[in-house]
């Protein structure tokens, strides 16, 4: 299965990036190249044939208290698990220059599909984000994910993931 993204590497313009948030700015020009190498997260690029970065986001292995999750979802779940397998999209960021272009969707689309991809291997029974903002918020409700109430994140289960890639 292709993807539209690839895993940062010292090819990769960090310096030239900038999506107008400090916090995902200084993350990307300081901090992810050593995450990705400490195996903490995985960072993911879209980037033009010269290198430079037009947006990025981030994976990792997660979980989530049971108790976290709405009733509707729960009831679905064995009892058994207190912390239930996730995947976490940690951050997502478009260039200030392809702001407006659908690359955020884009991205979105791209780490849902290897989110999805790698739970048919290794167990993740929703993806979750901690939403920065309420722009961020806003972004991932659009596309179906849905708050928990205790903690501010979002998820959206790979029950639902698994009807849009499973072709």
């Amino acid at each position: 299965m292709s993807y539209i993204s690839t895993l940062l590497n010292s090819k990769h313009h960090k310096a030239n990036f900038t999506c107008g948030k400090d916090v995902l700015d200084n993350y990307l020009h300081t901090q992810a190249k050593q995450d990705v190498k400490r195996k903490i997260a995985a960072c993911f690029v879209l980037a033009e044939d010269d290198n430079n970065i037009k947006g990025f986001y981030t994976l990792s292995s997660a979980s989530l208290n049971r108790g976290d999750l709405p009733p509707t979802i729960l009831k679905k779940l064995p009892p058994a698990y207190q912390h239930l397998p996730t995947t976490l999209l940690g951050r997502l960021a478009v260039d200030i220059h392809y702001k407006g272009k659908g690359i955020g969707a884009l991205l979105l689309i791209d780490a849902l599909k290897r989110s999805y991809q790698n739970s048919l291997q290794i167990a993740s029974m929703a993806v979750i984000v901690d939403p920065l903002d309420d722009e961020a918020k806003q972004f991932y409700k659009h596309y179906g994910f849905i708050e928990l109430p205790t903690s501010g994140k979002m998820f959206i289960p790979m029950v639902q993931l698994e009807t849009l890639f499973n072709i």
